[in-house]
């Protein structure tokens, strides 16, 4: 009898544990979607609703930036509510952000305000994220697995996303300059489910869910080429994520079907080439692939460099083999974004103790939306002035500096990590 009840309470319990991850996968895969009907496509909408500058393009970072510069502090000042609860907090500062500019487009300066709300959601909630994701791992034998799951249903949502994205604003469903933006609305509808699945989640597992959220930042002069890498790599993602874009956006005029086609390419591709990085990471050492990633940050800025200035020119055809370098530029840019892990496994090595990872991280998110809000506005200012190639062009001559880091990278201390030593 003591022997059914002890079974019965086993499988009651396993069944609730999978009940949890279903709804987990879920929070996850939701989350991708709704953000993936308006962040990805954002760009497109400060151009097709305020046919905005390059300046005003690059204005905009800031109040899209700065929530992750203060998030560590917001987070920190929230300590007493457990993870779940701030999650929820920041999923209703995602929803009121874009819903407002879904029924609306207010003035300029008034759609600010609401950019940063919701970007603020957003930044909130990828910390959080990911320590509950950690946290309803039981089997330590499986978190590789299990974060692998996590990150392949992400990418697949996108995907769906960027899809749904190509069809709407094919059919003319979708606008940015209709009155209603339909996009918003259903993106926050989305979220609004992500919200009651942590309604839902929370009742489940029935106890808080709380991290150390305690501001720790660690210096060291062990790990000033991370903090180079860090700061390099803050200034060459904004070009690209921001200006990128733009190129298509205001000089060729492309609008946000052709920018999610891209985005389906690039994902799929990611898919196959983010496993291969960690086994080239093992292969050849992070000195190799760190001098791979200089290389090829500087062979991305220098041809997308002297394809905007053709197409700003006009001595370039915005149509043909011009436009498909542009795509694939944008492409290959993608895949090199995502070669992000190399820092993070080169800090891990250089580690002077293994407690210093989290809070070298953690300064390392900050000193990279530092510089990237720098970087925004001058690049404004850049084009603005001058044309849109000196952006790239700059991009480029600074990415000398990770040629630089990545000759001073010893791969000793690589190799004895790789060994268990």
């Amino acid at each position: 009898m003591y022997k059914k009840r002890g079974l019965d309470k086993m499988f009651k319990k396993l069944e609730n544990e999978s009940k949890v991850q279903l709804v987990y996968y879920l929070i996850i895969a939701f989350t991708a979607l709704g953000l993936g009907l308006s962040n990805d496509v954002i760009s497109n909408y400060f151009k097709d609703a305020y046919n905005i500058t390059a300046y005003q393009r690059g204005l905009i970072e800031f109040p899209r930036e700065l929530p992750g510069v203060l998030v560590i502090f917001i987070v920190a000042s929230l300590s007493l509510f457990s993870d779940i609860r701030i999650a929820m907090v920041a999923q209703l500062l995602s929803i009121i952000g874009i819903v407002t500019l879904g029924f609306f487009t207010p003035p300029f300066t008034i759609m600010l305000i609401f950019i940063f709300i919701n970007s603020l959601g957003m930044h909130m909630f990828m910390p959080i994220k990911d320590s509950i994701g950690m946290s309803l791992i039981k089997d330590e034998d499986n978190v590789g697995k299990k974060v692998g799951q996590y990150k392949g249903l992400a990418t697949i949502f996108t995907v769906l996303a960027s899809i749904l994205v190509f069809i709407g604003f094919r059919v003319g469903f979708f606008s940015f300059t209709s009155n209603i933006k339909w996009i918003f609305i259903i993106s926050a509808c989305i979220l609004g489910v992500v919200f009651i699945l942590f309604f839902a989640l929370e009742k489940l597992i029935g106890q808080p869910i709380k991290s150390n959220k305690k501001i720790n930042f660690v210096f060291r002069k062990e790990y000033k080429y991370y903090y180079i890498l860090v700061v390099m790599w803050g200034v060459q993602k904004q070009i690209m994520i921001v200006y990128g874009p733009w190129v298509l956006i205001d000089l060729l005029n492309k609008r946000a079907d052709t920018l999610a086609v891209l985005s389906i390419i690039g994902s799929f591709v990611g898919v196959f080439f983010i496993p291969a990085v960690g086994r080239w990471i093992d292969k050849f050492g992070i000195k190799k692939l760190l001098y791979a990633d200089a290389l090829s940050f500087i062979f991305v800025y220098l041809v997308y460099g002297l394809l905007s200035a053709g197409f700003s020119t006009g001595k370039l055809a915005t149509v043909g083999i011009p436009l498909f370098l542009a795509y694939m530029v944008l492409i290959f840019d993608r895949m090199s974004t995502q070669m992000g892990m190399i820092r993070t496994i080169y800090l891990r090595s250089i580690a002077v103790k293994p407690s210093d990872i989290t809070p070298t991280l953690s300064l390392g998110l900050s000193l990279d939306h530092i510089v990237s809000i720098i970087c925004a506005y001058l690049g404004g200012i850049i084009w603005s002035l001058w044309g849109p190639q000196y952006i790239f062009f700059l991009a480029a001559s600074l990415s000398l500096v990770n040629l630089y880091v990545a000759g001073k990278v010893k791969d000793d201390k690589m190799v004895k990590l790789r060994n268990g030593i």
